[in-house]
């Protein structure tokens, strides 16, 4: 199987091409049924195409003119024949398949007993064999959904909305080939982690379904280099996993409609990220690692935002620091390497969501929290507002690691006000 075009050279450059350019064909050589074996003149190469499975025959003992394969490498070649006057024209052929076949038309041209070629029957070809590989499939109805029929393996984009699905099916994990895929409008409850093997997978829709969670596995799996566009909108999440930020390839993200109460925590780390929409969630205030953002549009509409009041503190303090937390600080002050082979996994975990002061310093479980206002024109070009009120501004978490940094801040926000 490869592309075929059949070339007239008895036309003008632009005339006759009897079987298109870049035409899916199947070739074989053979004799036509019911002929005689033993006479080499016998034996036929036949081209056939999505537009004629019956195929049309050249005869090859003594008719080819020349072979041009200075590209067979590459999977292209030309046969030209002598009656008709054509060029056969292979492209996108494996190259040792193509090796051997022009091979055996060489053989065949030259006389060989057919008993010593490798010989086909002549018959027309299926129409899977020289239909173009689909790359694209829309389904938006139950009743047009494959129940019995696999999905064909070359898919890239495969759409699946309205079809009451409960789960994701097992045939949708085997296209490894896919890029997009959409089950919006259905009911699916949980994600399977194996959805992390589709390894091309770069635009994942999952709006208006019954999801409550989104796997951390999946956080960690090939999704991190690959997945660029998630739409979790219109489900039932109320949080994140804190792996959630490992999907750092990520460039637009929908969280509309959920019950969320709280963003990633490490939100900051998406740096690709450039479309957020959290719009209509249960939102009290944004993380810290918010202000690291650069996005191009941004949405939190609808969100019950709490009024900031930086005068009344959460003190989380203490004082004297346990030791947990004085080597946990220096362990990310001085950028000490860490790992599951050095320590728990769980002081790994708490490492990584550790808070970092306004002087820059890290804290673990020992700090001071208040809520600030910050206009979300410092992160966004584009901001939807905030309420009915034209508000551009929400309420941001800061952290302090002592009495001295809350002090310090104290002293300039009461005297800017």
């Amino acid at each position: 199987q490869c592309e075929v075009e059949v070339v007239s050279r008895l036309l003008p450059t632009c005339g006759l091409r009897d079987r298109g350019r870049g035409t899916r064909a199947l070739l074989s050589l053979g004799r036509p049924p019911g002929r005689a074996q033993g006479a080499g003149s016998g034996v036929y190469l036949m081209v056939c195409t999505a537009r004629d499975r019956v195929g049309a025959r050249y005869k090859i003992q003594e008719n080819i003119e020349r072979f041009f394969t200075r590209f067979v490498e590459e999977g292209k070649a030309t046969v030209r024949l002598r009656e008709p006057a054509v060029d056969v024209c292979l492209s996108k052929a494996n190259a040792s398949n193509l090796k051997n076949f022009l091979s055996a038309v060489r053989l065949a041209h030259q006389g060989t007993d057919t008993g010593a070629l490798p010989l086909s029957a002549l018959v027309p070809a299926k129409t899977s064999e020289v239909e173009k590989p689909k790359a694209k499939m829309i389904i938006t109805s139950r009743r047009d959904y494959p129940l019995t029929k696999n999905f064909p393996y070359s898919l890239e984009h495969l759409q699946t909305s309205y079809c009451k699905l409960a789960r994701i099916d097992t045939r949708v994990l085997c296209l490894r080939k896919l890029r997009k895929l959409d089950l919006s409008h259905n009911h699916i409850k949980q994600l399977p982690a194996t959805i992390g093997d589709l390894t091309c997978l770069q635009e994942l829709n999952l709006h208006d379904n019954h999801l409550e969670s989104f796997s951390g596995a999946l956080c960690n799996s090939t999704l991190q280099k690959s997945l660029q566009f998630l739409d979790l909108s219109q489900n039932k999440m109320k949080a994140l996993p804190i792996q959630f930020c490992q999907l750092r390839e990520l460039v637009n993200l929908k969280l509309d409609d959920n019950e969320l109460i709280r963003l990633p925590f490490k939100i900051g780390q998406l740096k690709q990220l450039r479309f957020l929409s959290a719009a209509r969630n249960k939102l009290p205030f944004l993380p810290s690692d918010f202000r690291k953002l650069s996005l191009e549009n941004l949405d939190l509409f609808g969100n019950p935002f709490e009024q900031p009041n930086p005068l009344v503190p959460n003190i989380q303090l203490k004082i004297p620091l346990t030791l947990l937390e004085c080597a946990a600080r220096a362990t990310l002050n001085y950028r000490i390497h860490f790992g599951g082979h050095l320590l728990p996994s769980h002081l790994c975990e708490d490492l990584e969501v550790a808070k970092t002061c306004q002087c820059g310093s890290a804290c673990l479980s020992s700090f001071i929290q208040i809520t600030v206002t910050m206009n979300l024109h410092y992160v966004a070009h584009t901001v939807v507002l905030v309420d009915n009120m034209g508000g551009t501004e929400a309420p941001i978490i800061c952290y302090f690691c002592s009495l001295a940094c809350y002090s310090q801040f104290l002293d300039r926000y009461l005297q800017s006000n």
